[in-house]
């Protein structure tokens, strides 16, 4: 409880190692609310100050948590390819408007294994010829991974960007079956 008697938000956090190396995971008492690439302390001590200034509450480090041990559990059968979906609550307070959309639609809309273009899914939501906007928002998708931006490619059949790294969304979509593995 904080001074005026309000409970206090809590979010919990850790990072877990996978295939497409440290992810950090936090969770409010909503759901999963943030998946951070590549969380080297440097990059997970500035994830954790943004979550502060946006989330407020404390933030306390732990993996045992039960709003993150499903996260991680599915999490580590998506990568071991036993599982091509999540099954999580999730916490949309860092994401809203069109954005939100855009996440909820590809969330629900486009499978593993499947791909969809950045001006498609503005279709899918009623903005047609919106696809800087898709663009945009997959750029501040705040749980990928989980929600697959990773799925969202160019019409042309390029790759397109990715918060993670190019490389990062070839493995995603490698370990999905969508692009062949890479030999080395």
């Amino acid at each position: 409880m904080d001074s005026l008697g309000q409970d206090e938000q809590r979010v919990v956090w850790a990072v877990v190692g996978t295939d497409i190396g440290p992810l950090m995971l936090a969770a409010t008492r909503n759901g999963l609310v943030n998946v951070v690439f590549h969380a080297s302390d440097a990059v997970r001590d500035r994830a954790l100050q943004r979550l502060a200034a946006r989330l407020g509450g404390r933030l306390v480090e732990d993996a045992d948590s039960p709003l993150l041990a499903e996260a991680i559990r599915q999490l580590r059968a998506y990568f071991a390819g036993e599982r091509h979906g999540f099954d999580l609550p999730l916490d949309w307070s860092l994401s809203a408007g069109f954005n939100r959309q855009v996440l909820r639609e590809l969330a629900s809309g486009v499978p593993y294994g499947s791909v969809v273009g950045y001006g498609d899914l503005a279709g899918r939501v009623g903005q047609p010829g919106g696809a800087q906007a898709v663009g945009m928002a997959m750029g501040s998708n705040p749980l990928p991974v989980v929600v697959p931006c990773h799925r969202v490619v160019e019409s042309d059949g390029g790759i397109g960007g990715f918060g993670g790294g190019v490389e990062t969304k070839r493995k995603l979509l490698a370990l999905e079956g969508v692009l062949p593995a890479p030999l080395f």
